[in-house]
């Protein structure tokens, strides 16, 4: 692989860097009384080796595919499809909005109608015991895995940006070893924070979970929008409608 396919990577690990079950649990955890450090550290293990099983497996599918679709990757219909794909992404990024979620819970709030835990607040619950068992911290993982890997797309543009690249099953490990790694390193360098200044670091971390909370509707917007542009942009240039350089 080249600098120019690597550094779209290094970006697209540093947006999913920011996911609910890459930052938003964590801060979560670090900002309580007390850390236990190893279940946080088996927390972002899991999820990290989670999303590099699920690379293998994507990559390994789509390796099969373009062997017995050789030569149809080339013709315009697709083009026009991801474009479709791209736009739709965009437009549909101005629907979501955190201002309107926060306006239906306070009405039904007002209305009487019981909401009860979400299920980012039935994770955190699941963590925050004095001695935190390892398969509910695994199961946690799992579950947040498993559910954000859908909306991941940076996640998912990453192993299409992999996979046109043809290396090799090596590269392909490493390389995936690497994303997985870079998406929890903010998280990791969080805790290391915590553990030497936890005095200063307290209420930067509370301020940061409770914006993260407050706005996860926000950024799945703003991610919707980046990724569809850059795939309705990328069709755009190999059908020809645009031109750069």
């Amino acid at each position: 692989m080249t600098p120019t396919d690597l550094v779209p990577l290094a970006g697209l690990a540093l947006v999913d860097s920011t996911s609910f079950g890459t930052l938003g649990i964590p801060v979560f955890l670090l900002a309580r009384e007390r850390v236990h450090v190893r279940a946080f550290l088996l927390f972002l293990a899991t999820l990290a080796g989670f999303y590099w099983a699920l690379g293998l497996l994507l990559l390994g599918g789509a390796d099969m595919l373009t062997r017995t679709l050789a030569g149809v990757a080339d013709l315009p219909v697709l083009g026009w499809a991801q474009l479709a794909a791209g736009v739709t992404l965009f437009a549909l990024s101005w629907t979501v909005d955190g201002n309107a979620t926060r306006r239906r819970t306070a009405r039904r709030a007002a209305s009487g109608v019981e909401t009860g835990p979400t299920r980012r607040e039935r994770w955190q619950a699941a963590l925050v015991d004095d001695r935190p068992r390892a398969r509910v911290v695994v199961a946690v993982a799992l579950g947040a895995g498993l559910v954000e890997a859908a909306s991941m797309l940076p996640y998912l543009a990453a192993v299409g940006i992999i996979a046109a690249a043809h290396p090799g099953p090596v590269t392909v490990a490493g390389v995936l070893l690497a994303y997985v790694l870079a998406m929890v390193a903010p998280a990791l360098a969080l805790l290391a924070l915590r553990l030497v200044a936890r005095r200063a670091l307290d209420p930067l971390l509370r301020r940061l979970g409770t914006w993260l909370d407050r706005n996860a509707d926000d950024i799945l917007g703003w991610v919707l929008g980046i990724v569809g542009l850059l795939l309705a942009a990328d069709a755009a240039q190999r059908l020809g409608l645009l031109q750069f350089g």
